[in-house]
């Protein structure tokens, strides 16, 4: 009998876990694969909650994270680390996601190893190598050493074409977070807190390093604008652990009677809100997927994306960091019905929901399972 092939599976981040989840939940189904999932532990407190929503162990945390770490300080301490894991563990095929500084030293030290390198994800592209920073250049340098490309969409592979990557490596599978979402709102999980049926909500994430300082606070500033310009709107804000988003929001929005600030949510809480916002605001990557699936309005505080889809299909808008624009956008999607009736569509550019399935199978096939 064919020994199992060993595929280890590296999450650094909260996102990863997520999107990693339902790859791992497959591959754990499947009697040709030995699944070792390995953290980083690029975010300490918010790895092992989602994991364990999706019934997921981890079996070693290379816990890298330390307070106030640098950029440069994180990635030597992964390098450091997640060298001897491979080299003790000996994977037929290493499989990350994303663009995190993890996910870009997998990819590296799997080149050095000589290890297959499976991308979740590959060939989001934005036209500024510093924008996002450093995600974009992170999955840049993993698309450079990548074995096996995930595209989640045809504008994803046509980016990777772009880049010079041979059309038998890249595999237009959907974006596993599309897979997550379903999986997760199958289970109808509760709200975390009480609301009101008469307020309208809108979910709020904001976090991005090239927003720090006073793109942020024009961000916080529109809303509490918009609180006093609406006043049956209810604001939710699960704030990122960052200690210096977290003492920004308390300073400006603390005192805010209807902005609900958390911390961050778990993911089946994240799921259930959601589910109940009206739309969305945010600076992040995963809720300009997610929110279009469940027929939510996405307004993106950034100048750029690498997720255009969302964007052309008009179910998503670039408002930026502009105060009086978050303002516009946000006001007449809450006052003209037809507006918010264009945007919330219900449809994905991302996925069907059997992106994991896809990236099961093409593992199979290369490895020859």
């Amino acid at each position: 009998m064919t020994s199992k092939k060993r595929i280890l599976c590296i999450v650094g981040t909260r996102p990863e876990a997520i999107k990693m989840a339902p790859v791992i939940l497959k591959l754990q189904e499947t009697p040709w694969a030995e699944t070792i999932i390995v953290a980083t532990g690029q975010h300490r407190e918010l790895l092992e909650q989602p994991l364990s929503a999706f019934g997921i162990t981890l079996h070693k945390n290379l816990d890298v994270m330390t307070d106030g770490q640098s950029l440069s300080a994180l990635t030597s301490r992964i390098f450091d680390r997640l060298g001897p894991c491979l080299t003790e563990l000996a994977p037929d095929m290493l499989l990350a996601q994303g663009d995190t500084t993890s996910v870009m030293v997998a990819a590296i030290s799997c080149f050095y190893q000589n290890i297959p390198f499976g991308h979740v994800e590959a060939g989001l592209r934005t036209a500024t190598v510093r924008l996002p920073f450093p995600e974009e250049f992170n999955r840049r340098v993993a698309g450079m050493l990548s074995t096996l490309h995930f595209a989640p969409t045809e504008k994803a592979r046509d980016n990777l074409h772009r880049d010079g990557v041979s059309s038998r490596h890249i595999f237009v599978t959907g974006n596993t977070g599309i897979d997550a979402l379903y999986w997760m709102k199958d289970r109808s999980p509760p709200m975390p807190f009480s609301s009101s049926e008469k307020s309208r909500m809108i979910l709020v994430t904001a976090h991005r390093r090239e927003n720090m300082g006073e793109p942020m606070r024009e961000m916080f500033r529109a809303i509490i604008d918009l609180t006093r310009l609406h006043p049956d709107v209810e604001f939710v804000y699960p704030v990122h652990p960052n200690p210096n988003v977290r003492q920004m929001a308390r300073d400006m929005l603390g005192s805010q009677p209807r902005v609900r600030m958390c911390n961050a949510l778990d993911y089946p809480q994240l799921v259930s809100v959601l589910a109940r916002s009206d739309l969305v605001l945010t600076d992040s990557g995963g809720l300009q997927e997610e929110a279009p699936a469940l027929g939510k309005p996405v307004l993106v505080m950034r100048s750029e994306t690498e997720r255009p889809e969302a964007v052309d299909l008009g179910v998503a808008r670039l408002v930026g960091s502009d105060r009086s624009q978050i303002i516009t956008e946000v006001s007449r999607l809450l006052d003209d019905p037809e507006a918010y009736r264009s945007m919330a569509l219900g449809v994905s550019p991302y996925g069907d929901g059997y992106a994991s399935e896809r990236i099961r199978d093409h593992i199979r096939d290369y490895l020859g399972a």
